[in-house]
């Protein structure tokens, strides 16, 4: 619904957006992911002020801003916000009042000595996923202690979840830790997305003892 709202709206500029239709199979799912939680009439209201105030199509953090406005924050600290306070108290986690218990669940599923060391270019991208599944889950009402799931953004490529079920077999992982390994093979090779996550992917492998396989088409 909201895809063809938006192409309807946004006509050329739109479809301009997604180079192929694998881009905007991936694209559709990560909005699906980022967007749980959320009804449709509060989606049909932020369309409407999107087409109102927005030239082009939004991007998933933008329209996310958007649907906060319409619904409301349910006490929730926005993105940046949580991440320099998980960053700022990741020595001690334990210690510190979190503004809200999503923050610190995020913190802890990002790691925090991936937030204590890293540059904020490497983690901020994972937390700000773990973030969104946490906000999700408080505005359900749902349990924040359980494991966030890696996501593979595009479940009809059944050759590569096969293949990376198949991989963390022979590694003797756990499903998700090898999903979380070859996370990066779901985004469009030769991007700056692929290579960024490749690279966290390589100095997990690298602490593990293990080799990544070869680059999956």
């Amino acid at each position: 619904m909201i895809f063809a709202r938006f192409m309807a709206i946004y006509g050329h500029k739109f479809k301009s957006c997604f180079e192929t239709q694998n881009e905007l199979s991936l694209a559709k799912r990560e909005w699906a992911l980022s967007l749980r939680g959320f009804g449709e009439p509060e989606l049909v209201i932020a369309i409407d002020r999107c087409k109102e105030t927005l030239a082009w199509m939004p991007s998933v953090s933008e329209f996310l801003a958007i649907l906060r406005e319409v619904k409301g924050d349910d006490g929730l600290p926005a993105a940046r916000n949580a991440y320099i306070e998980a960053c700022m108290h990741a020595d001690r986690p334990s210690k510190h009042n979190w503004s809200h218990p999503a923050v610190y669940q995020a913190g802890k599923a990002t790691g925090w000595f991936r937030l204590r060391s890293e540059d904020e270019s490497q983690v901020v991208g994972d937390f700000n996923y773990h973030y969104q599944v946490m906000c999700r889950r408080a505005r359900d009402g749902e349990n924040l202690d359980q494991q966030v799931p890696v996501a593979l953004e595009d479940k009809s490529d059944n050759t590569l979840v096969d293949f990376i079920q198949r991989w963390g077999e022979e590694q003797e992982l756990e499903p998700q830790v090898a999903a979380k390994l070859l996370y990066y093979l779901t985004k469009p090779k030769g991007s700056t997305t692929r290579a960024r996550f490749q690279q966290i992917a390589q100095q997990d492998a690298d602490q593990l003892g293990i080799q990544l396989p070869q680059d999956y088409q």
